[in-house]
């Protein structure tokens, strides 16, 4: 990509997208459409058909989603997978009929089976049933993910997806009812702190296990690949993780002596755990030349600090 390639990136006011653009920004890129881009619905084909007959964006980083943890997926199923259809049906197709010289679509880890085996590679795709939880999140994001296949396929785009691990820190959701478990245990301890609770209580056993990616690394890995691979170099899709895993608990204790909460862990076992390990196989992506720099306590310090000094709509 050019230095004053015009580059739209969908989804730029979220934790992703807001990396990118971020990223983007300091390596020199002067032509990003960001500004006021949510003023439209990307739910709404025609809107979104407006705005790239207007923009004409040469470059897409599909970064916007409905996205949430446990809880969220859990109770708003409907929602998840309506607008995150939606949203990529919309600007998949937009790319495609406006042109667009290169588009990059971002999954998620989720999206593999529920008992797929570890390190998860990317032909584990759709080889078993997914995990309840998050079904309709996932189903969503494999259509997506389908779709730039098919595109690629049949009208010789240049799609290509990426399959991240969880992402966390600066501009992270950090509501309870909608967040991701790291974000979220962020806030618990933060608040467990503030008014000198003696324990926190979390959510199942603390015995599965997960990998967390900083998010600026994971703008770092996308920029590399839209920039250097082309779809027919990486396929239907490519990992993109830190290759180690860590409990629940180990990652509670972690971000309890980040914040500085002294106090003790309870573990409600009555909640679920969800799928048992999410460690992905990032052995394509380091072969292409790319790994990540930041570390998980490293990060987690990173993401703490964001949330002591960010507005407090965001702590809601």
């Amino acid at each position: 990509m050019k230095k004053d390639a015009k580059i739209y990136i969908a989804g730029h006011k979220g934790l992703v997208g807001s990396a990118i653009k971020r990223k983007l920004e300091n390596l020199g890129f002067s032509n990003l459409i960001a500004s006021d881009v949510d003023d439209f619905d990307l739910q709404r084909q025609v809107e979104v058909e407006q705005f790239f007959e207007k923009e004409r964006p040469e470059y897409v980083f599909l970064a916007a989603a409905k996205v949430g943890g446990i809880l969220a997926n859990k109770t708003y199923p409907a929602q998840f997978i309506y607008s995150n259809l939606s949203i990529e049906v919309n600007v998949i197709h937009a790319a495609y009929k406006y042109g667009v010289k290169k588009l990059l679509f971002l999954g998620s880890s989720c999206i593999y089976p529920k008992f797929a085996p570890q390190p998860m590679q990317e032909d584990s795709l759709l080889t078993s049933p997914l995990e309840p939880t998050n079904e309709a999140y996932a189903i969503a994001k494999i259509a997506g993910l389908k779709m730039c296949r098919y595109y690629n396929e049949q009208y010789g785009t240049n799609f290509i997806s990426v399959m991240p691990t969880n992402l966390y820190g600066p501009n992270d959701n950090y509501n309870l009812e909608t967040s991701h478990v790291l974000p979220a245990l962020i806030r618990k301890f933060h608040e467990a702190k503030m008014d000198n609770k003696p324990a926190v209580e979390l959510w199942g056993t603390g015995s599965p296990k997960r990998e967390f990616l900083y998010v600026d690394d994971l703008a770092g890995a996308v920029i590399f690949l839209m920039e250097k691979f082309d779809y027919k170099d990486i396929g239907e899709v490519i990992n993109i993780g830190c290759g180690k895993d860590v409990t629940i608990k180990e990652l509670a204790e972690t971000i309890k002596e980040s914040v500085g909460f002294t106090g003790r862990l309870e573990w409600d076992t009555s909640k679920p755990d969800g799928t048992p390990q999410k460690l992905l196989d990032i052995s394509r992506l380091k072969k292409l030349g790319w790994e990540p720099d930041v570390s998980l306590k490293k990060g987690i310090e990173k993401t703490y600090r964001d949330f002591l000094t960010g507005p407090i709509v965001e702590k809601k």
